[in-house]
């Protein structure tokens, strides 16, 4: 062979191996980010042309695929639609994306989930159309109603859980939205309904339940506060002296704490633990905060979930105990200010630990996935999340939160023949806006099925009037009342 007949063939094989490498990149370590691609057509009709699993809640389905017109083949349609959208989410064609478990169930709505793997190969031998798997929520249909109903256009958040498996009973932030909006397959109606949601000031896209917006939790951290003091001695309960002064001065600062409406939080400057807590004493945990220091409040705090990011499987942002850098800093987290924030997700954990006998358990939201013939391929297992406090500070934390609801702050709350164990919250908004309120709780005290935080962002519709017990209290009645009928 002579040199130029040598030169072209090293040049072909040169050119073959570069065409291997290529198309190798594209293939295999390109692929992901094409098919994610936006702009990928073949992407977004093999995805919008797949029939996706329901989403049901207590044998409805509250999410369906229903046939279309090529080239998409189906649509997303959801029923009731607004009053499940915090958890649903949507999934949009227009827009090529999804929030919500449509985002965050996605494996198995598809049917793409490995738990579904025999029921691809039986559809490939079978000739059947591939059909995504129905995911079956734990979710109280009863429950999720009220939190709906009574939330209704106020700004704000409920969750519910089961204290004794993890399992949410209810979801939902206010103001929502109807998913059926964004499902729409013409890209200018969606369009037009995303312009209006995001420009809306009430930010009905936010998830105020989970954490994409959080809060100052006011006077409910004040279990945290209780439960941090208590669990350094084991000696003491609900009827240790603790200050009951009117006022507190905050070391190092000008600045005077004062008790809910400027009152006196007892005859004199000392009484039992049950006292201020029943009574919400803002200087009594002020003062208790210092005393126990802000690595104690963190340490116990994380052991709630503070800090800790989890999903379930919507993504819950981790809440926020700062780390103070004097002891003034330090006596306001005491009551849940300064640079504290929650989500209502955390605040309904915090109550579902104490109800639990001090074991927190995980929240999940996926009670079972089944194929399309109904089997069973996945079951949520309870599990323990952290042992946040001993049984003996649960069962003085539960004798006092019992003691809110019966005689203190939380009466609002009382539900006839149930004793309801609870904590209220007013927490200062940091702006001129009114402030938050807040309230969590379980029922029944002695054997607990239920334990939720209501959350009214500025205080809903009484606004500057709101308190935690008067404006959050009717709701957590009537939730506690839809999950023991």
């Amino acid at each position: 062979m002579n040199q130029p007949l040598r030169r072209l063939g090293t040049f072909i094989v040169l050119m073959l191996v570069a065409v291997m490498i290529s198309t190798t990149a594209v293939q295999f370590f390109q692929a992901p980010s094409l098919n994610a691609d936006g702009r990928n057509v073949r992407t977004i009709y093999r995805e919008y042309g797949r029939h996706r699993g329901p989403i049901v809640v207590d044998g409805t389905s509250i999410a369906t695929s229903v046939e279309t017109e090529p080239p998409y083949n189906y649509q997303r349609v959801y029923d009731p639609g607004s009053p499940y959208a915090t958890v649903t989410g949507y999934f949009s064609v227009a827009f090529n994306s999804s929030t919500g478990l449509e985002r965050y169930a996605n494996d198995a709505l598809a049917g793409t989930s490995n738990s579904l793997l025999i029921s691809r190969v039986q559809d490939l031998f079978t000739g059947r159309q591939p059909q995504g798997g129905v995911v079956e929520l734990t979710l109280d249909p009863d429950v999720q109603k009220v939190a709906v109903d009574k939330l209704g256009s106020q700004t704000g958040a409920v969750v519910a859980l089961n204290p004794k498996t993890g399992a949410i009973l209810a979801l939902h932030s206010a103001p929502t939205f109807d998913p059926n909006l964004m499902a729409n397959q013409n890209r200018a109606e969606a369009q037009e309904a995303w312009d209006a949601l995001t420009s809306d000031p009430n930010e009905p896209l936010e998830n105020r339940a989970t954490g994409t917006r959080m809060f100052a939790p006011g006077s409910t951290f004040k279990v945290i506060t209780a439960a941090t003091w208590l669990e350094i001695d084991e000696t003491r309960d609900a009827t240790s002296e603790v200050s009951t002064a009117e006022t507190y001065q905050l070391p190092q600062s000008s600045y005077v704490v004062n008790n809910p409406g400027g009152i006196s939080c007892g005859p004199e400057d000392t009484g039992e633990l049950i006292y201020a807590f029943t009574n919400s004493c803002n200087t009594t945990f002020a003062e208790m905060a210092v005393e126990v220091g802000s690595e104690q409040l963190a340490a116990q705090a994380a052991k709630f979930g503070f800090g800790e990011s989890f999903s379930m499987p919507l993504p819950v942002l981790p809440s926020v105990y700062p780390e103070p850098s004097n002891d003034a800093e330090t006596a306001l987290t005491g009551f849940g200010q300064w640079d504290v924030r929650a989500t209502p997700m955390q605040m309904a954990m915090v109550a579902a630990a104490v109800a639990n006998e001090g074991t927190l358990m995980r929240p999940y939201l996926i009670d079972t996935v089944r194929d399309a013939d109904l089997t069973v391929v996945e079951r949520t297992t309870p599990t323990v999340f952290s042992e946040a406090i001993s049984e003996k500070t649960a069962a003085t934390l539960t004798e006092m939160m019992t003691s809110v609801v019966a005689s203190g702050t939380g009466t609002p709350a009382q539900v006839a023949g149930v004793t309801v164990a609870g904590k209220t919250g007013t927490a200062d908004s940091g702006t001129d806006a009114a402030q938050h309120a807040w309230m969590i709780a379980f029922a029944p005290a002695e054997d607990p099925q239920i334990a939720v935080a209501v959350l009214l962002q500025n205080g809903g519709d009484a606004a500057h009037d709101a308190y935690g017990g008067s404006a959050a209290g009717p709701i957590v009645r009537a939730l506690i009342e839809a999950a023991l009928k």
